[in-house]
């Protein structure tokens, strides 16, 4: 019997306002190091999202818990993979520009 699971991709544009600001009580550590992409990422890691969109952890009617499993790089975003458990995505389902383009092509 197959189970559903929840599955959700979110792109947080780099080199905006709001990727820009200081997210230092997020990070742990010296950050000097670190791009201001590599500082958003850190703070997803550490639980950044979960306060600025607290409504993607609040599904509907259920009590699932959503992890983020993955954190990809693109040339001007990074793609945050969530879920219950860890699984692959649909590439043509996929909001992953580099992705779902290609797709477009053969259409």
């Amino acid at each position: 019997m197959k189970t559903d699971s929840t599955q959700q991709e979110i792109l947080l544009l780099t080199g905006t306002s709001f990727s820009n600001r200081e997210w230092c009580e997020k990070i742990s550590g010296d950050t000097n190091h670190l791009t201001s992409k590599e500082q958003l990422e850190e703070a997803c890691w550490n639980g950044l999202l979960r306060e600025i969109l607290p409504e993607i952890y609040m599904l509907p009617g259920s009590q699932k818990k959503l992890f983020i499993w993955q954190i990809k790089e693109g040339k001007s975003f990074i793609e945050l993979e969530l879920g219950e458990i860890p699984g692959e995505t649909d590439e043509q389902l996929s909001i992953n520009p580099y992705l779902f383009l290609h797709f477009q092509s053969l259409n």
